[in-house]
């Protein structure tokens, strides 16, 4: 793993955490794909998404993506100051925009708390899961850690930290308490076809051949309840052999480079 030079101030998280560990592994590419399947099984959330985002924009979705990776890439190993000044704009970009929901026919902020919570969690149940499932956390107990840790994460774009689970049986808490919400409305199958056809440069064009099975192995690693609210069946056969592809893959790109993070002072 590269360093770069020691500095005092390592942000939200540090050289010690849960975190920093888990955030270089390559497999969290995975996870990342998967926290966009089950973020878009919240209409609003989806819809928002659909009617603001350079995300669906062939033209703009590359650079759009790797925005919100270079977001997260701050987020975790930024300094307190690089950190408030992403999460400013994120936090400004949010209060800025409105959705419209027609099953309602309300028009509605994007920071919405319970959207924003809805986001964060997906998003975390997404790295934990994936992160323990390819042995990149080797512990429950590290799992509760990450996910406390992650709590730092939400305050920072607006959620009460309080109301952001502390354990993965918070996480498992929250997510029966919004389901009945949850569907896979237009906008969202919409986004899952074309995630198999992302809109590539052409330097990356060779990646193409790859993304059909990545994103099926990110889907495959839904909970069972979010692949079926898409219309697809959960066998506790497939459960499994997605665990097992999901080692294999994390044990194939160990070789891969590590990103540079600092150290501590």
């Amino acid at each position: 793993m590269g360093r770069t030079a020691p500095r005092t101030d390592t942000g939200l998280f540090g050289p010690g955490s849960v975190t920093w560990r888990v955030h270089t592994e390559p497999i969290l590419w995975v996870a990342g794909l998967r926290a966009l399947y089950l973020q878009s099984l919240y209409p609003r959330v989806m819809r928002a998404t659909y009617q603001n985002s350079a995300l669906f924009d062939r033209k703009r979705a590359w650079a759009r993506f790797l925005r919100t990776a270079e977001f997260v890439t701050v987020r975790t190993y930024g300094t307190s100051a690089e950190v408030e000044r992403a999460a400013a704009r994120v936090r400004a970009i949010h209060a800025a925009l409105t959705g419209y929901d027609p099953d309602t026919g309300e028009t509605f902020r994007l920071d919405e708390p319970e959207g924003l919570l809805w986001v964060h969690c997906a998003e975390i149940d997404s790295y934990v899961d994936i992160a323990r499932r390819s042995g990149a956390l080797r512990t429950d107990a590290d799992a509760d850690t990450y996910v406390a840790e992650s709590r730092r994460a939400a305050e920072v774009i607006g959620i009460k930290r309080e109301d952001a689970p502390a354990s993965r049986a918070a996480l498992a808490d929250f997510f029966a308490e919004i389901r009945p919400k949850l569907y896979a409305c237009t906008e969202a199958r919409r986004g899952l076809v074309h995630s198999f056809h992302p809109p590539l440069p052409w330097k990356l064009a060779p990646l193409r051949l790859g993304v059909p099975s990545l994103n099926v192995l990110a889907f495959s690693s839904l909970p069972g309840w979010a692949r079926r609210l898409y219309g697809v069946p959960a066998l506790p056969a497939s459960d499994l052999a997605t665990t097992v592809t999901l080692r294999m893959v994390r044990q194939a790109t160990g070789i891969l480079p590590r990103p540079e993070i600092p150290t501590q002072a």
